[in-house]
């Protein structure tokens, strides 16, 4: 690497805002005078995803923080020390991440901070309050709503999951999964720990709700398989889906439906243009969700209080014959309308600060990386 080289340095706290960020990471680091620096925290599969990978790496947080507020709170002060040290050490002339603790890091230093992201201010606002003020630019989808900081947003059409499952970077391989030996008829059952900042008081699929969906799935002639950030009891195990990580995605491509609990994996079916149900005291208050839901029709959302609502959609979806067929129009239409965010985060990240510049002067600018 040159004396002239760029460095970003870049912080991903969990597996879908890797994810988001891979690609991009991959297609600079082919670039001569780019040098990545990726740090992590220790969260659900993220440290297997980026090692499957390949990628160089450094745990800042190696063990799992506890659920409590305080403890919430004590890993991300610890974190930004971390932090501050890897950037006094490497001199980073960008950073991006979607935590805090990259954006405050980033304007102790008074270096330029890119936040990638696509929850909503008041959905996050813990975060937003520490994030926002420090941050140089706001990165998300134009139908994000940033609250009070809509000055340092630069929107773009499309969504963080496209950076992972456009059809110019993912391509869905069922012989990659031939060791499941997955039936052609399946449904996933997705059950999120619901154990973020923003997720304190929030609900979703509970062991007797998922007891009623296998005996009613399984009526309909598909089979179940269950993918679960918590632990399962000895009657649901039999249903757990024993997969690596980095194949989840080529699960949930095959699957004729996904019923979730999880609002990433809820978006992740979505673009792939998958029938999802996503159960969850979320649902109405997202924005990419609810654009998915009522522009597209993508996703349908059923909030914890309507149980029956639960059954009656699931019933109703798995009796519709040319079900595929419907949602693969629906995503085919929604992509037709959407950038490559891949394609534009590279040039994006090339060209910063001019690049934040061209899209507030012409935001039409970014429909060339379609």
């Amino acid at each position: 690497m040159g004396v002239n080289a760029k460095t970003i340095l870049i912080y991903c706290g969990h597996p879908s805002q890797y994810l988001f960020i891979r690609e991009t990471m991959r297609r600079l680091s082919k670039v001569e005078h780019y040098k990545i620096i990726l740090l992590i925290k220790s969260k659900d599969v993220l440290e297997d995803l980026v090692i499957s990978d390949g990628f160089k790496y450094k745990n800042i947080q190696q063990k799992e923080r506890g659920f409590s507020k305080f403890k919430i709170g004590y890993s991300f002060v610890k974190r930004i020390l971390r932090v501050f040290n890897i950037a006094i050490k490497e001199n980073p002339k960008i950073l991006i991440g979607t935590d805090a603790t990259i954006a405050i890091v980033g304007w102790l230093l008074r270096k330029k901070v890119i936040t990638v992201l696509e929850d909503d201010y008041f959905v996050v606002k813990r975060l937003a309050d520490l994030c926002f003020p420090f941050t140089s630019s706001i990165v998300c989808p134009s139908v994000c709503d940033v609250g009070p900081w809509k000055h340092k947003k630069i929107g773009y059409s499309g969504y963080m999951k496209l950076g992972y499952l456009h059809p110019n970077v993912f391509s869905s391989n069922r012989n990659g999964i031939a060791y499941l030996n997955l039936p052609d008829k399946y449904v996933l059952v997705r059950v999120a720990k619901l154990a973020a900042h923003h997720d304190f008081g929030q609900r979703g699929l509970s062991n007797e709700i998922l007891r009623t969906l296998i005996h009613l799935i399984e009526e309909k002639g598909y089979s179940v398989f269950i993918s679960s950030e918590v632990n399962l009891n000895k009657e649901l195990s039999a249903y757990k889906i024993n997969s690596k990580p980095e194949d989840i995605h080529h699960i949930l491509a095959s699957a004729s439906l996904l019923i979730s609990d999880s609002q990433s994996m809820s978006v992740e079916a979505a673009v792939l243009g998958v029938p999802s149900i996503r159960f969850s005291t979320f649902t109405g208050k997202i924005s990419v969700l609810e654009e998915l839901e009522h522009k597209y029709n993508l996703t349908i959302g059923v909030h914890p209080n309507q149980h029956n609502e639960l059954f009656k959609t699931v019933e109703s979806l798995l009796s519709t014959s040319d079900l595929k067929q419907v949602f693969s129009n629906r995503k085919t239409l929604m992509l037709s309308q959407k950038i490559d965010p891949t394609a534009f985060m590279v040039w994006f990240i090339e060209n910063y600060p001019n690049s934040e510049t061209i899209m507030r002067e012409n935001p039409d600018y970014q429909y060339r990386f379609k």
